[in-house]
């Protein structure tokens, strides 16, 4: 593996040490961003620009609501949609030509 730049930094008595200006510019982090180290089965470590997940706390505390609720109640967490519902939700989309695998054109906000 060819090094594409190669910076040298101390680790200070806290274990702390700078990011080289030149190794920030090639992550594309600042001040405050975040990185993350991995270090492989050779011993060998990479510095990566932190990957933030999007996540909404609101729908995290529900997501987790419900797993504890079906983990606790197995039996009556899941159930079959009734059938009113069903047939509800068939009449809404009645007509509507409905492609699953088709590609969803211009901006979509969730």
């Amino acid at each position: 593996m060819s090094a594409l730049l190669k910076e040298e930094s101390t680790i200070t008595a806290k274990g702390q040490t700078t990011v080289p200006k030149s190794v920030r510019q090639a992550l594309g982090v600042d001040y405050g961003g975040r990185i993350t180290f991995v270090v492989d089965d050779a011993r060998r470590v990479y510095v990566e620009k932190t990957v933030e997940e999007l996540s909404d706390p609101v729908v995290d505390r529900f997501l987790e609501f419900l797993a504890r609720d079906m983990a606790g109640r197995p039996d009556t967490s899941i159930v079959p949609l009734p059938t009113a519902m069903r047939d509800r939700m068939a009449a809404l989309v009645e007509g509507m030509d409905i492609g699953l695998d088709t590609e969803i054109d211009g901006d979509v906000a969730l």
